[in-house]
């Protein structure tokens, strides 16, 4: 489930695959005791800050719906580019700095924690070489061209001038593209390459847009192909034969030299390592990409021994739990029957939406208690449209688009057999309430956030407060069957057994076929399933570990509350406490919590000032 722009990704100034909305607008809470005039020049550079980001990154721009500069690529791959970028944090990191954060309270205080925090985690950045890898098979800038280009993804084709900033947008692919294969070359000199197995799931998609081999066959004739019925005909004879020489002479032949790059000199310099640990410097770097995702620190290697522990108490449980619902045979039959058998799979698309809407209903007694005082948007359970089922997942959230609007919990009523009866209440949990719903489907009021703050999210919070959702499920028992608590405990069998394959293979010395028998014997994943999972995990080192190492980091804080606060202790106030502020780095987060947690000591014991 996407909800934001993640930080990371905004901080490496990495193209995304399509628009993603952006988080809701959280309730202001500026302390009186705050200096008004600290905290508003803080929000004027934050406003500054944001538009100068935009001009510098027009790509990030289209993607957050700013069209600016649509007609603009710079070359972000460049020498020059990154060092500006550097200059770039140093500037507004010492500018910030200079103002402080002395007297700043609730909101104030924490978009100045975040605002510090996020410029210094993109200088860190600078010390490890990822430039010099700017294309695997899970990250592909010309396949995000290509999308860009095809109508399909956020560049906007709906006017004469749309067309024409398209246009002169493809300039830059050429040098954008030549880039890449020179930033490439020197990885090559430097040691620092992909491994073999993902660059050969480049080539077909390359292939993918090369096929057509014209302008008229090619995914870039896809806007001429659906201009506008009210552009006229000097505007669409001259936009068509504009697109034609664009598409033959400027970005089918950038494709072909990025593919004979790749197919003649690339492929056969790359690695036969996987982990990102062979590389120079590998072990420093794949920390710093723990940091980025998780954002807490935690060294790899203890993360994998706390992750295998995990796996091995999940599968206890598993087992507990066949036996106590005599469950006969072993635990990957029962496992498999989980997604074979056709008890689990409901009669229609209907029967489906009713199952999640009398869940809704059946699950509000329950949850009642735990719900935090804060005003939702109403909860709408709508149908997924069927041009979005195939790509799409089960189950996912959409927050409100404005202050009087439902969020939605979209259904995938496609190939009903990938839709146990089982998973309904899980993912009902993750995605709606006490879940994303709950977490970004809050009514506000009040000035919004900073910009920097609305449009992106952490995916560490947002995705961890799905699963500690899930969880609080299982904790007030509203897994019923069977099927429910085994499917519950097998996806959490496989998020686990995913951070000890990723730290594994970047920081124990795993090879990729390792990390896939992990997984194939302890996740009880097909064979086709754990090369994937492992794939991933060496395009992305330390993404696997970002939902699940949230969930913890939540749960910890929840204990520590717990333990400090005793019978005062009230979950619903903790839960209100993490959700009211919108989405928060893990270690802002746990010192946040540790402030209520202050304040709610501090107001259990101040002396009564009532008379007798």
């Amino acid at each position: 489930m996407s909800v934001a722009l993640f930080r990371p990704l905004l901080l490496a100034l990495g193209a995304c695959l399509m628009v993603l909305p952006a988080l809701p607008v959280e309730a202001q809470r500026r302390s009186a005791s705050a200096p008004a005039d600290t905290a508003t020049r803080l929000n004027a550079l934050y406003a500054e800050y944001w538009d100068a980001l935009m001009k510098l990154d027009p790509l990030q721009a289209t993607l957050q719906g700013d069209a600016r500069y649509n007609d603009q690529l710079p070359n972000t791959l460049s020498l020059a580019f990154r060092q500006q970028y550097i200059e770039f944090n140093q500037h507004w990191l010492a500018r910030a700095e200079a103002i402080g954060d002395a007297g700043l309270q609730g909101q104030d205080l924490l978009s100045y924690q975040i605002f510090v925090r996020d410029t210094r985690a993109a200088l860190a950045g600078r010390d490890h070489p990822a430039w010099m890898l700017p294309v695997n098979s899970y990250y592909n800038p010309a396949t995000i061209i290509a999308l860009l280009g095809s109508g399909a993804g956020a560049q906007p084709f709906t006017t004469v001038s749309d067309y024409q900033n398209w246009s002169k947008r493809s300039l830059g692919v050429p040098t954008l593209f030549n880039q890449m294969i020179d930033n490439m070359r020197q990885g090559i000199a430097a040691g620092v390459v992909q491994p073999r197995a993902l660059m050969e799931k480049v080539l077909p998609q390359l292939d993918a847009v090369l096929a057509a081999g014209s302008a008229q066959d090619s995914l870039f004739w896809g806007p001429v192909r659906n201009m506008p019925a009210d552009f006229s005909d000097a505007d669409r004879q001259r936009l068509t034969a504009e697109y034609q020489r664009m598409i033959d002479n400027r970005l089918l032949p950038a494709y072909r030299a990025l593919r004979g790059f790749i197919a003649t000199e690339y492929l056969p310099a790359t690695r036969s390592s996987d982990g990102l640990g062979a590389l120079p410097g590998g072990a420093a770097w794949y920390a710093h990409n723990l940091l980025q995702y998780t954002t807490i620190s935690q060294q790899p290697e203890q993360l994998h021994q706390l992750a295998s522990e995990e796996v091995s108490r999940l599968q206890e449980v598993m087992t507990t739990t066949m036996r106590s619902q005599r469950i006969r045979g072993r635990r990957d039959r029962a496992v498999k029957a989980l997604y074979s058998d056709r008890a689990h799979v409901l009669p229609s698309a209907d029967a489906l939406l009713q199952a999640y809407q009398q869940t809704q209903r059946e699950l509000a007694p329950a949850l009642a208690p735990v719900m935090p005082a804060l005003e939702l948007a109403p909860l709408q359970i709508q149908p997924l449209d069927p041009g979005r089922a195939l790509t799409a997942s089960a189950a996912s959230y959409q927050p409100p688009a404005a202050a009087d609007q439902p969020g939605t919990l979209w259904i995938n009523t496609h190939d009903l057999a990938q839709r146990p009866r089982w998973a309904i209440t899980q993912q009902y949990l993750h995605e709606a309430i006490p879940g994303h719903h709950l977490q970004l489907g809050q009514r506000h009021s009040g000035p919004a956030l900073p910009r920097f703050r609305r449009h992106t999210g952490d995916t560490a919070y947002v995705e961890g407060w799905g699963l500690y959702a899930e969880a609080l499920g299982q904790q007030l028992g509203l897994y019923d069957s069977a099927a429910e608590q085994l499917g519950y405990l097998h996806t959490n069998v496989v998020r686990t057994a995913r951070i000890v394959a990723d730290t594994g293979l970047h920081a124990m010395g795993w090879n990729r076929q390792q990390a896939a028998q992990y997984l194939i014997k302890q996740a009880d994943m097909s064979a086709a399933d754990a090369s994937l999972e492992v794939e991933r995990s060496m395009a992305m080192p330390g993404q696997a570990l970002s939902a699940r190492a949230g969930q913890w980091q939540l749960e910890k804080l929840r204990e520590q509350a717990s333990l400090a606060l005793g019978e005062r202790f009230d979950l619903a106030a903790f839960h209100a406490e993490v959700l009211r502020d919108g989405s928060l780095p893990m270690d802002i987060l746990q010192a946040k919590i540790q402030r209520w947690i202050d304040s709610q000591s501090a107001t259990s014991t101040a002396p009564s000032t009532t008379t007798p």
